[in-house]
């Protein structure tokens, strides 16, 4: 016999993997359904978006992202640093 706890675990991996696979389908079938109305409606280079970020954008996020882990992270890291971690 499968213990209850045995049996909660089953139904969690089956409930979370069909909700993934659901999830993963839709997107797709978003993505496509996307890809489909730009090659429908001819877009040509010029008609593309730009991306939310852009490059520069996204540079300037990165470093904005490692000075603030730099600054939040750093005293802890002295520590544990200077007693020989």
């Amino acid at each position: 016999m499968i213990s209850v706890l045995a049996q909660e675990r089953l139904l969690g991996a089956a409930l979370g993997s069909a909700l993934t696979g659901i999830i993963v389908f839709e997107e797709r079938k978003r993505i496509y359904r996307s890809i489909s109305d730009d090659q429908s409606h001819g877009a040509t280079k010029s008609q593309v978006k730009e991306p939310m970020f852009g490059k520069n954008s996204r540079s300037e996020l990165a470093q904005l992202w490692n000075r603030t882990v730099d600054r939040t992270l750093g005293p802890i890291i002295e520590s544990l640093s200077s007693r020989g971690w």
